[in-house]
């Protein structure tokens, strides 16, 4: 998952049956499609692999994006992905049973897409939605 900080808005996100860094370069290459090429970024991370592999690395680098990562065994500089995972978990997957991966990708699509970016209200943002605050801030 790419979160934006500024909205909580889920902007990229993949799914593959290992984490790779083709899953991760993904995500992030689905973000930049949404957004276009960011004036100025910063991605933050743990320092797994798939983050600090060659490709991810580059991938940042030609899009002009700083790349942050969270000292080793310090997972507090991640709390809004945490976050993020622990509101899917309890608000959708937990006690899902899910006969293929495509089934379970679809029901991520769908809480993604069509509930937490629309709709779940952040008090964080003023009990507004992800794009709600996205348009607010945009006509102040």
């Amino acid at each position: 998952m790419v979160l934006d900080l500024f909205s909580r808005r889920i902007v990229g996100w993949s799914m593959k049956e290992a984490m790779t860094t083709q899953m991760v370069t993904d995500a992030l290459m689905m973000a930049i499609w949404r957004r276009g090429r960011p004036r100025t970024l910063m991605h933050h991370s743990d320092q797994g692999s798939q983050y600090t592999s060659e490709a991810f690395q580059r991938l940042m680098r030609d899009n002009g994006i700083t790349c942050s990562m969270s000292r080793s065994g310090n997972c507090w500089d991640n709390a809004a992905m945490e976050s993020f995972f622990s509101s899917l978990k309890t608000e959708r997957i937990r006690g899902q049973v899910y006969r293929t991966r495509d089934q379970a990708r679809s029901d991520v699509f769908d809480y993604i897409e069509r509930f937490y970016n629309p709709t779940r209200r952040h008090s964080t943002l003023g009990y507004l939605s992800p794009m709600q605050y996205e348009e607010q801030a945009m006509e102040a």
